[in-house]
């Protein structure tokens, strides 16, 4: 996402940068489906260490992406946060969650309080530096009066989904951009305000 600033204006540049993320779902299907085989990539982007957990949240994280790149680019607010609370949010509280979730959440025993907050605090911070780097460049135009305060309904809602004890039904590389999409798109708009 970082990079999308650096494509040219062409109508065609968001197809441009969709390449890596289609071959990168490609090669997830390829390994995840064991046509082929890479260790290093299984034990590197999975759980435990499975290649069938390659067609989960590793590949809905790169179709995400993909679909994020398609339809948002860098002209919407909506996108660009999306990817920051999946990125930034949602990967900072497993790391910071798995190292230090001892006290977990009343009613999810998989998620801890300390990776909750550092999903909150890591989402809204990544969200609001993505945006400003987007608006500095001309990309999009930023409200700030209003953003951070929108920016952290739109965390709220991302940690609420996934704290949420439904990762049997739904993956939350899923869940969590869908929702950050949808509260996002409510508060912001087509356009940032």
């Amino acid at each position: 996402m970082a990079s999308w600033p650096l494509f040219s204006n062409s109508t065609q540049a968001r197809y441009f940068a969709a390449v890596v993320p289609f071959l990168n779902s490609v090669r997830l299907l390829t390994y995840g489906l064991r046509l082929s085989t890479d260790e290093a990539l299984v034990k590197s982007v999975t759980r435990e260490g499975k290649p069938e957990e390659l067609l989960r949240g590793p590949l809905y994280y790169v179709l995400v992406l993909l679909f994020t790149v398609l339809v948002f680019w860098r002209e919407s607010p909506i996108g660009i946060v999306s990817l920051s609370m999946m990125s930034g949010g949602d990967g900072f509280a497993d790391i910071v969650g798995r190292r230090y979730g001892s006290a977990k959440l009343p009613f999810n025993d998989k998620k801890s309080w300390i990776g909750s907050i550092s999903m909150f605090i890591s989402g809204f911070l990544l969200s609001a530096i993505m945006l400003f780097y987007f608006s500095s460049l001309g990309c999009i135009h930023v409200s700030w009066e209003e953003a951070f305060g929108k920016l952290a309904l739109v965390a709220l809602a991302a940690t609420a989904v996934e704290c949420i004890p439904v990762t049997d039904v739904v993956d939350d590389n899923i869940s969590v951009p869908l929702a950050t999409m949808l509260v996002a798109f409510l508060l912001f708009g087509s356009n940032t305000q």
